[in-house]
């Protein structure tokens, strides 16, 4: 029985309610895009050219599209991407092979 000032509690755990835990906003991951974004960037310049320049790319497209407090940073990255692309395209015509190795 249900005494006054004591809550129902369902018995059914698919019905009964539990906190969920809010998403972060939209503004934060717009941020953490375009630090995404750079890193990847700088990354790219050294290794894995061909995934990582395309990748830091999307992210800073992304990052400015969803209006990031960070935008310097979101167009670093984006250069940094189109860098990479151009590294190894100089790269792969000089040694007119997909893979190549400092040294």
């Amino acid at each position: 029985m249900n005494t006054p000032g004591t809550a129902l509690r369902s018995r059914n755990p698919r019905t009964a309610r539990t906190p969920v835990p809010a998403a972060a906003p939209a503004g934060r991951q717009a941020d953490g895009m375009a630090v995404a974004s750079f890193v990847l960037g700088l990354v790219g310049l050294l290794a894995m050219n061909l995934l990582l320049g395309p990748a830091s790319i999307v992210l800073a497209a992304l990052a400015l599209r969803r209006g990031t407090t960070r935008p310097g940073r979101a167009r670093l990255g984006l250069a940094l991407g189109v860098a990479d692309l151009v590294v190894l395209a100089c790269l792969v015509s000089a040694d007119r092979t997909w893979s190549w190795s400092i040294g």
